[in-house]
């Protein structure tokens, strides 16, 4: 069983991303100083969905795709949250992703 401890480290650092903005599971993990742990992110936001205050549909992979949409209720729920905060998605990707991507670590 992964590490409850390094969840809440990521729900921590998913709950500081702006409203609007996304980030990688690959920008999580180097700004908890775990570099090579995308994938343990990945574990933590499937874990997260119970949790009404941890945003993880704000958490895209490194190349602005919504890989983590299955595990969303509904078929394009991921999606929607993401319009409704102005994000705009063409064939699950995030459009402008420069500009609406959120560098944690510089934030903690």
């Amino acid at each position: 069983m992964a590490d409850v401890n390094f969840f809440e480290c990521v729900y921590a650092v998913v709950r500081q991303i702006p409203y609007g903005r996304v980030t990688s599971f690959g920008a999580i993990a180097k700004a908890l100083g775990t570099a090579r742990s995308a994938r343990m992110v990945g574990w933590a936001m499937n874990a997260s969905h119970k949790l009404e205050d941890v945003p993880a549909h704000r958490v895209v992979n490194r190349n602005g795709l919504l890989t983590g949409k299955l595990h969303f209720d509904g078929t394009n729920l991921m999606q929607q949250l993401l319009e409704n905060e102005g994000i705009k998605i063409i064939d699950n990707q995030v459009q402008d992703f420069d500009t609406v991507f959120w560098r944690p670590e510089v934030q903690i």
